[in-house]
């Protein structure tokens, strides 16, 4: 029996796995854990290992190349037109195995642990975003129901909120103060939590060198940097500077029919996180940019004139995009190139 190719179907507790010999039939299937799944395979070395790119897939992939194996890891999305019939674990670790033998398969870049590190501080930080942003409409709302109306803004409203509670005219001793006071205090420890992230994440761009010369580039800075080298790394998966823009959704989304082709929103594929940043740090850099007296900036003048203001943002951001795919894949800084503007 020769096994070329096996795939696996990741679980917490119980793995399933089929191998398919050189015809693609399948001529083994098997259920184990998750520790067992590394021996197993090393059995059939030099065979390739197909997984779905999920949580512990990369961790594994590396353990795998360790002993001998190749590793293909694949978007959830591409192999589910593969599982045919009923949906069980057998049936996917089959159409994992399948969906790795086809020469147009896309595969995903197996991340090593500095980037897995990387990746979980921006994640960490996000959950503590999203937690103080919870708690501001929390206290927005328990005031709101008081009659107490404050700006939009979470800068005006820590402002209010402080003042407010620094005046018991304003805000009478009792129960509400006493509550506010104890979620005004949480929302000081998040933000000096958020806060020892950011100056990591400002550390880790001074010390690797991709994540220096993507700071170079105007409206990236240390948290868009990190995010892109957790992300992407090199860029090495990515052939031209348009498919890391198409990867992250950040191009229009096509629907053609009968030869007439329909371009619609942007796709929004990818990774919501990093195309999050991008439209941020776009947003920001974009009135800067477009007074600049450089062909990026007649770009963009040129852009605003003819197209909606969201439509501007996300343009720049998937043109930050592909500068950052140069810088990555060649070692050089971003320089912005100066022309004269009739």
């Amino acid at each position: 029996m020769t096994i070329v190719m096996i795939g696996v179907d990741l679980g917490k507790n119980s793995c399933s796995i089929a191998a398919l010999d050189e015809r693609g039939a399948v001529v083994l299937r098997r259920r184990m854990r998750p520790t067992s799944i590394v021996e197993f395979a090393a059995k059939y070395a030099p065979c390739t290992v197909a997984m779905e790119a999920c949580c512990g897939a990369h961790y594994l992939g590396r353990q795998l190349i360790a002993r001998g194996l190749t590793v293909k890891l694949m978007p959830p999305e591409y192999v589910r037109p593969y599982v045919k019939a009923q949906k069980n674990d057998d049936r996917d670790a089959e159409g994992i195995a399948e969906a790795a033998t086809r020469p147009t398969m896309r595969f995903v870049e197996l991340k090593s642990q500095e980037q897995l590190d990387i990746q979980s501080l921006h994640r960490v930080r996000s959950r503590l975003v999203g937690s103080r942003t919870t708690l501001i409409n929390q206290m927005r709302a328990l005031l709101l129901e008081r009659g107490v109306t404050i700006a939009q803004g979470r800068r005006k409203f820590e402002r209010a909120v402080d003042a407010m509670l620094a005046d018991e005219a304003a805000l009478t001793p009792g129960r509400l103060r006493d509550l506010l006071l104890d979620m005004r205090a949480e929302w000081t420890a998040l933000d000096s939590r958020i806060g020892a992230l950011d100056e990591e994440f400002v550390q880790l761009a001074r010390t690797d060198e991709v994540a220096r010369r993507l700071t170079s580039i105007p409206g990236v800075g240390a948290l868009n940097a990190t995010a892109l080298v957790a992300a992407v790394g090199r860029a090495e998966a990515f052939d031209q500077a348009r498919d890391l823009g198409a990867w992250l959704g950040l191009v229009p989304r096509q629907h053609t029919t009968g030869g007439k082709p329909r371009l619609l929103g942007i796709s929004k594929r990818g990774n919501t996180y990093l195309r999050t940043l991008l439209i941020h740090g776009a947003r920001a850099a974009l009135p800067t940019l477009a007074k600049a007296d450089t062909t990026l900036g007649a770009w963009l003048r040129g852009l605003q004139a003819r197209c909606h203001p969201n439509t501007v943002v996300v343009a720049l951001a998937n043109k930050l995009a592909r500068i950052a795919w140069v810088l990555m894949r060649r070692d050089t800084m971003f320089a912005t190139q100066r022309v004269a503007i009739a």
